[in-house]
């Protein structure tokens, strides 16, 4: 409302625009689900780097596929990763603390995680030095590598009095990577632990204590909000990469539609690897006419050739999820979502040969099924060579033939999506519509000059509609608005096709 005119004078007024940018979301957040070293359980982690990765989850393990496709994913150009460790019944190393007064014990740790990691943490207590007075102590936590400390943890003047703002238990849960006061244990016995240095956590010798293979129901957990569902508390992700459950243990096709259906309510796709023992051409065919058709999904053959540092770097035949992926998020990164992550500019880092060298000929029988070959070529090295979806057989002629288009749509979908919550509420009539309008062309018109459509001018790339014809009477009673918002995808130029025709000369008359 403006101010009261009082005085004679300049009123000077602010007058909103009107405008409100919509920004265009990350397009190539992968989500890693798989066994690790170390980690969280089932608890998304964001890392940005390999040796995160390391440092996190605890690097290369050779019963963990995931950590080779983490790495591959990095080598390749990946940006952001957010991984979900799963285990079959690993055990936390744990280690009990005794009082002053002997047989009593004054609580226990365990490891923050489980697995054979935990066997390496030692525990020191000490009461100080001036001696502190009863029941306060210091802990330190140390994790070692043979005789080097990797980490070390210092808390001073803790105390076992659950009313002390220093109780140890609260504590280690706020401030500690390493430990945490057993779970199972409710309270501590109200006396300080005995001094003790460098006092080893122990496992049950008895029980490997990084558990068993992971199966399909760790991985996806049963609905329980662990493995794959865990994702639900993500903000964002665009790709999924489920690797084998072990070297010997493949995703079976349940799985997979349960993953590609997971991904359609996430707005992403997931990458498909093709089974170990899948080494021929028919063996290819015969997998992908065993899947399910959907257009959120993407099948990679052959498996690839990478060093395993594990084994002196001797080349492995690995799942492809994660340099594959690794090479959508570089092409995110210098061309955009809308280009198709393939041809020669699509190398793949670190990798240095493939499980099967196909011809032309080959790949000319796996392309039209919607397989996507990876190829060996002279001078360019290992390249991706395909850009179809599981819904990209010639036969099924569908409007999500390519990958890239339905990941530019997934772009547009999510990105209007976060930009338009301001909608919510605010009266529905040809005023909001008109902002709506303008605020969502903007953004579809950035596309437009960055070349992710089709087309000369704007009319022909994009359109956004929102006026009396999509919203009636009856949608303003319902409470409703209708946005129409179409555009022009860009499609990849799968065959190029030269024609040569000889000029004749002149011929004398």
């Amino acid at each position: 409302m403006p101010q009261a005119l009082s005085y004679p004078g300049v009123y000077v007024e602010e007058i909103p625009s009107g405008v409100r940018t919509i920004t265009g979301v990350a397009t190539s957040i992968t989500a890693f689900v798989g066994r690790s070293l170390r980690g969280k359980d089932s608890e998304p982690s964001s890392i940005f780097s390999f040796l995160e990765y390391e440092r996190k989850f605890g690097g290369l393990w050779s019963e963990s596929p995931m950590s080779f496709a983490v790495q591959q994913y990095f080598q390749n150009g990946g940006g952001q990763a957010l991984i979900v460790r799963v285990h079959q019944n690993a055990q936390k190393a744990r280690v009990e603390l005794t009082t002053d007064t002997a047989d009593v014990t004054a609580f226990v740790l365990e490891a923050a995680n489980p697995g054979a990691w935990g066997g390496k943490l030692r525990v020191t207590v000490s009461h100080g030095s001036p001696a502190l007075t009863a029941p306060l102590f210091n802990l330190t936590i140390e994790e070692l590598d043979g005789t080097i400390v990797v980490s070390k943890e210092v808390f001073l003047k803790v105390s076992p009095d659950p009313g002390s703002p220093r109780f140890v238990k609260d504590v280690l849960a706020n401030e500690s990577v390493l430990a945490l006061v057993a779970s199972d244990v409710s309270e501590v016995s109200g006396n300080r632990p005995i001094e003790g240095n460098r006092v080893a956590f122990e496992t049950d010798p008895a029980v490997d204590p990084d558990g068993a293979a992971v199966t399909a129901s760790q991985v996806f957990g049963a609905g329980d909000g662990k493995g794959i569902n865990a994702l639900e508390r993500v903000d964002l992700f665009n790709i999924l990469c489920i690797p084998p459950y072990s070297f010997e243990a493949d995703v079976d096709n349940a799985a997979i539609d349960e993953a590609t259906a997971f991904c359609r309510k996430h707005r992403a796709v997931l990458l498909v690897d093709p089974p170990a023992g899948t080494k021929t051409v028919s063996a290819a065919i015969l997998f992908a006419q065993s899947l399910s058709s959907s257009s959120y999904g993407a099948l990679y053959f052959p498996r690839i050739l990478a060093p395993n540092a594990l084994k002196q770097s001797r080349l492995e035949a690995f799942a492809p999820c994660g340099a594959v992926a690794g090479v959508l998020a570089r092409t995110d990164a210098t061309r955009g979502v809308w280009k198709s992550a393939a041809g020669i500019d699509a190398t793949l880092s670190g990798v240095f040969g493939l499980a099967t060298k196909l011809t032309d000929n080959e790949n000319g029988q796996l392309n039209p099924l919607g397989i996507n070959c990876l190829r060996d070529f002279p001078v360019y090295g290992r390249v991706v060579w395909g850009a179809r979806t599981l819904d990209g057989a010639d036969q099924r002629a569908s409007e999500w033939k390519y990958l890239a288009v339905r990941r530019t749509a997934l772009f547009i979908e999510e990105s209007l999506y976060r930009g338009t919550q301001w909608v919510v509420f605010e009266p529905n009539d040809e005023p909001l519509w008109s902002q709506i309008r303008l605020n969502i062309g903007a953004f579809m018109q950035n596309l437009f000059r960055l070349g992710a459509f089709q087309g000369k001018t704007p009319r022909d790339a994009y359109f956004v509609k929102c006026d009396r014809e999509t919203t009636t009477q009856t949608d303003i009673n319902s409470g409703i608005v209708n946005i129409m918002v179409g555009f022009a995808p860009l499609k990849p130029a799968e065959f190029v096709v030269i024609k040569l025709q000889q000029m004749a000369g002149d011929i004398p008359t």
